[in-house]
């Protein structure tokens, strides 16, 4: 959000309470099996099926000082200052060779293409500073071009992530962790209409079952299909159910991290985001775990929630 709308929003939203980030109706999933680090660490040794493909849907700006925690000691000692911060939009396409196509996040919708389309509020296309969206490709658009999906797995609930939603066909099931939509914040008074009108006609969402990770570090782990192809990773912090995930690639494993990191410097030098967190300090140890799988797994590649890393840009700088 644009700094200078954030003092308003606060004042109006601190007269007005708390409230929940969507009243969209949810339930438990029964997708995926609970398993542990230890075994989604093992597993990840060896390539698997399943193929992703990074589409880059939007192209945006934002403050830099939401992306990365600013008062962070390694921020100060760089001199990082707030300003607008090149990010973009992503949507993460995984093909198995039995259980079909699904998506992680979901672009941007074809209604985003222009501002006075967009199905926003006056006032959250302002903060968020919408005029910068520039759309590369609609989701409805690559839907035309790539045939049906079998899913949808979101890192979260943040619109950002979700403003592909109104493209997907009604009938395919949404995955989020948990408390998601339930989860409550001020400026939820601003943007729970938005997110209720993203997923308006969609099933129930679809909040991942974890439990705890017994031999590791992770809040819980998912085999998504029972066949340790795919694991939903529960990383609280960035929101309460924030959720990342391992694919096991024919080309070796691949680690989405959805916004537990935003930013490339974010991630080389481990500073968690900074104002656009529910939880600052859960948020800096869940990106520390993400961290730790990846140095626990050469090779891996990471995908980051707002930026790219350089090729081989894969490891974390202590």
């Amino acid at each position: 959000m644009r700094i200078q709308h954030l003092p308003l929003l606060i004042i109006l939203s601190l007269s007005l309470g708390a409230c929940a980030t969507s009243t969209h109706a949810t339930a438990p999933s029964t997708l995926g099996t609970p398993t542990s680090s230890e075994a989604m660490i093992a597993s990840a040794a060896t390539p698997g099926a399943v193929t992703v493909t990074r589409v880059v849907a939007a192209d945006w700006a934002v403050d830099r000082g939401g992306l990365i925690n600013l008062d962070h000691p390694k921020a100060v000692a760089a001199g990082l200052e707030d300003g607008a911060e090149a990010i973009q939009l992503y949507l993460y396409v995984l093909e198995h060779p039995t259980k079909g196509t699904f998506i992680v996040d979901t672009g941007v919708a074809a209604s985003f293409r222009e501002e006075d389309t967009a199905p926003v509020s006056g006032m959250v296309a302002s903060a968020m500073n919408f005029e910068a969206l520039k759309v590369r490709v609609d989701t409805a658009e690559w839907l035309a071009a790539h045939g049906p999906i079998a899913g949808v797995f979101l890192t979260h609930l943040h619109l950002d992530h979700i403003m592909g939603l109104p493209d997907v066909p009604r009938d395919v099931s949404v995955y989020s962790g948990p408390g998601e939509a339930a989860s409550s914040g001020f400026l939820n008074m601003f943007v729970q209409g938005t997110a209720d009108g993203l997923l308006e006609g969609k099933g129930a969402l679809q909040e991942w079952a974890f439990e705890a990770d017994a031999s590791g570090p992770f809040a819980g782990v998912l085999d998504v299909f029972g066949d340790g192809s795919v694991y939903a990773i529960h990383a609280p912090g960035h929101t309460p159910g924030s959720t990342a995930y391992l694919v096991r690639t024919p080309d070796g494993p691949v680690l989405i991290t959805g916004d537990a990191c935003h930013t490339r410097w974010g991630w080389e030098h481990q500073v968690e985001p900074g104002s656009f967190n529910n939880d600052g300090p859960g948020s800096a140890v869940s990106l520390g775990k993400l961290a730790g799988l990846v140095q626990a797994l050469p090779g891996v590649v990471v995908y980051l929630g707002h930026q790219a890393l350089e090729p081989g840009g894969a490891s974390v700088v202590p």
